[in-house]
């Protein structure tokens, strides 16, 4: 029985190929939900290499879910990005960010959880998701300057809108079977509440 090997990368293509590592994992961890499930070996088969070249890469399973959560996350804010762009007011920028947020969740629950709830992350932190935390912060200090929120410590109620946002949907992710009313109607209550904003 023959191994089916992929053909080795030309002379200055290792990029890429840590490029199809990250992409292999990424999707591997959408499936388990789970970053003590994933194995360097199962990223390998996958990627159809030797699990030694994985090892050129990442030295261990943590560098390399580190580098799919950063992958997702700069996904997930770029989109939010994108979003807020369209708005008209900074109102709706703040409004359209968090609910690309809760479509991208309910899109990638496994990779949502493992980038919230991961042992990596309990272990090693994800310094990278400090951007998000800045969007939010200037995004509630937008509509503070602009009179559609009332004036507070934006940080401290961006940390708070975030604090209920991530708990909303990392209990969606794990307890699916309660009566959940629609996303867009808790982001809604989140905002006026925690905000101040009239929707």
């Amino acid at each position: 029985m023959t191994e089916n090997r992929r053909r080795p990368n030309a002379r200055g293509q290792g990029e890429l190929l840590r490029e199809e590592i990250v992409t292999a994992a990424v999707r591997m961890l959408d499936e388990l939900a789970d970053d003590e499930a994933l194995s360097l070996r199962a990223v390998a088969r996958e990627v159809s290499i030797a699990a030694t070249s994985v090892y050129l890469h990442f030295p261990d399973r943590d560098a390399l879910v580190l580098a799919a959560m950063q992958r997702c996350h700069e996904e997930l804010v770029g989109a939010g990005d994108a979003a807020a762009a369209e708005a008209p007011d900074p109102a709706a920028a703040l409004r359209d960010r968090i609910l690309t947020q809760a479509a991208w969740a309910r899109e990638h629950p496994g990779l949502y959880k493992v980038l919230h709830e991961s042992k990596v992350h309990r272990r090693l932190g994800m310094p990278f998701k400090e951007v998000m935390v800045a969007r939010t912060i200037d995004a509630v200090q937008a509509c503070m300057d602009t009179g559609l929120a009332p004036a507070d410590d934006a940080a401290t109620v961006a940390i708070d809108l975030r604090t209920a946002v991530n708990g909303m949907l990392a209990q969606r992710i794990n307890e699916p079977d309660l009566p959940w009313p629609p996303a867009v109607e808790q982001v809604d209550r989140f905002l006026a509440k925690l905000v101040g904003l009239r929707l």
